[in-house]
């Protein structure tokens, strides 16, 4: 088990750097003052219309990049920090944001992959350690225990698969949301430029947790499979 725990210590430890450099990016494009003097809504709300989106509602959401958009209600929701915010963050944040919706508007393949996976997801992130580690602590070379850490293995690859589908999903409304910035001349290059930036640490934040997903998937399954041969 001494590797499973070095795993999760290594892309622990990486996890908090990259969120520690997205923090300290947004904190610094925080400072950064939009020259139109638009609010993080305001912004979401131009990006909606520009798109043709007349049924989704931007709200204002408790705490610190708790930013998100919910395909179910239909709403864009940012945080207090972004919602109310006339800076190059809140303009890249809010506009990433609509950018799902505007996946969702068109129906992106992605998106759809992903919102048709959560429900299988959260019952497998329920269950996948029990049966992993239920399994591997039964009695040696015991088939039922075998079985049972497999099929454990097997529910947190859903996580895993989730992870790597959650990645051309937020890539993709990154990209929505800077050319939209650009094309219809929301900022000047200045403020572009640190809208870019902030989106592409947070994109990073994505990459190191299906890295560190797989990484555990594959210590799993080498751990299983070495317990049936022994």
């Amino acid at each position: 088990m001494g590797m499973y725990y070095l795993i999760l210590l290594v892309f622990g430890l990486v996890s908090a750097a990259v969120s520690q450099k997205l923090k300290s990016k947004f904190k610094h494009y925080s400072k950064v003052q939009l020259s139109n003097g638009l609010s993080g809504k305001e912004i979401a709300e131009k990006m909606l219309d520009d798109h043709g989106i007349h049924d989704v509602k931007v709200v204002s959401t408790p705490g610190m990049l708790t930013d998100h958009y919910n395909p179910q209600t239909k709403t864009v929701n940012l945080s207090e920090g972004v919602y109310a915010q006339r800076n190059a963050a809140a303009a890249a944040v809010a506009a990433h944001e609509c950018g799902h919706a505007v996946q969702h508007h068109l129906g992106y393949a992605w998106l759809q992959m992903r919102s048709s996976m959560v429900p299988v997801v959260q019952v497998a992130s329920n269950f996948s350690m029990w049966m992993i580690f239920g399994g591997l602590f039964m009695a040696q070379g015991s088939a039922l225990g075998q079985t049972i850490a497999l099929l454990g293995v097997g529910l947190f690859g859903m996580g895993t698969l989730f992870s790597f589908v959650t990645l051309p999903v937020e890539y993709d409304a990154s990209h929505r949301a800077i050319e939209w910035l650009r094309r219809k001349n929301m900022v000047n290059q200045r403020e572009l430029s640190g809208a870019e930036d902030a989106l592409k640490w947070a994109a990073r934040t994505y990459v190191v947790a299906a890295i560190g997903s797989l990484a555990t998937l594959l210590y799993f399954l080498l751990r299983v499979m070495g317990n049936s041969r022994d």
